[in-house]
């Protein structure tokens, strides 16, 4: 289904992870009870990560194409560009909320809880490791990673288009590698990335992939139903991993039902270097997605309409969820932590996030009116094997 060129399944999930990262990170929301990271091993990280690698390579792969390599180059280093802006200028923004939050609020440690006090520490150390994308406050460490693979597409993008196996191959023996020591960026005072760069970029460069084969594929081409080995084979694997992850709130009903020798070979299921069984759910989940929804008009009406929509505008709303998230947890501490407060608060930021990819909607709207570019060619579809 798409929409202006637009494939709104793509931005109705991009839109969710944005929802999903966004209550995820208050503490105490109930409605972080329905996320995907407490019903499976993976959670919004792999979602955003996957499909930002989706729009990227579907966006400048066909750019390359029409325009040619420059052109092309020219506009990722500029997206990235922009990105890092929007790291920097956000997390001045975060401080300064923080801190005043800090200020006001005496019943919690704000500055603490949001890895901070390094900043107090060694402010002039911190504010170049902010410029070198090294100090990542909590909640900032999904677009550090973001302006990371975006700035390697230039090169890997021509190799992706003309050898998709040969460099989903290299790239999958680097995500083999990544867990080995020193492996990882290097963060403040002796730390690592949060996300390791090494091991995520595998998942990126899946789902520019899963780009290409959505472009290869034919419209009319047969699609697996629910009947077929790999869909089961895929639904008995979340069922599998739901049922740890609920076990994990029963801590004596894990530690008995856990065989010792299961848990040595499973555990850790480390988020930092992407574990395999991490990676496995979300490609079991993310297959089932595929094959179960559907396509059509709904899309377009409300609320998938407006999830649609906050993933067209990404990281304006997942910026402005960043900033939300702690001043959501600031008035839950101010109002008494009661389950209802916890609820206004989450729906109240959802709403704000709602109305921010409206507005520019708007704005992107009148500006396109007054302009009235003159109509373009088709973009070309992009293929494998294509120079």
């Amino acid at each position: 289904m798409t929409h202006s060129g637009r494939d709104l399944r793509i931005d109705l999930f991009r839109g969710l992870a944005l929802v999903f990262i966004f209550w995820d990170h208050i503490p105490g929301n109930p409605l972080a009870q329905v996320t995907p990271r407490n019903v499976g091993l993976s959670d919004a990280a792999e979602i955003f990560v996957f499909l930002a690698g989706y729009a990227a390579v579907l966006a400048y792969g066909k750019l390359l194409q029409r325009d040619g390599y420059l052109v092309a180059c020219l506009r990722i280093l500029r997206r990235v560009w922009v990105l890092y802006v929007a790291h920097i200028f956000l997390l001045a923004v975060l401080m300064g909320i923080v801190f005043f939050t800090n200020n006001h609020v005496e019943q919690k440690d704000f500055v603490g809880a949001m890895g901070l006090d390094y900043f107090l520490s060694h402010p002039q150390q911190a504010v170049t490791d902010e410029l070198l994308l090294r100090f990542k406050p909590n909640l900032m460490d999904p677009l550090p990673l973001y302006i990371v693979l975006l700035a390697a597409l230039p090169v890997c993008l021509p190799l992706l288009l003309r050898w998709p196996v040969a460099l989903l191959g290299a790239s999958f023996v680097l995500y083999l590698l990544a867990p080995l020591p020193d492996m990882n960026l290097a963060g403040p005072q002796g730390g690592e990335w949060f996300f390791n760069p090494l091991a995520w970029q595998f998942l990126f460069f899946l789902g520019g992939g899963a780009a290409l084969h959505a472009q290869r594929r034919p419209a009319d081409a047969p699609r697996p139903g629910v009947g077929h080995p790999l869909f089961i084979a895929c639904a008995v694997y979340l069922v599998l991993c739901a049922v740890l992850a609920l076990s994990w709130k029963f801590p004596p009903l894990h530690e008995q039902w856990m065989p010792q020798a299961l848990a040595d070979l499973i555990y850790p299921i480390d988020k930092t270097d992407l574990s395999p069984l991490r990676l496995l759910h979300f490609l079991a989940l993310a297959y089932c997605v595929a094959v179960v929804l559907p396509s059509g008009d709904w899309l377009k009406r409300w609320p998938a309409r407006e999830m649609c929509r906050m993933g067209q505008y990404s990281l304006e709303v997942f910026c402005l969820g960043v900033v939300l998230a702690p001043l959501a947890d600031a008035a839950n501490n101010l109002l008494g932590e009661h389950w209802l407060v916890r609820f206004a608060t989450a729906m109240a930021g959802l709403g704000l996030m709602m109305a921010l990819a409206v507005w520019l909607d708007f704005i992107k709207s009148v500006g396109q009116r007054r302009t009235q570019p003159a109509p373009r060619d088709p973009p070309p579809q992009l293929v494998y094997g294509a120079r």
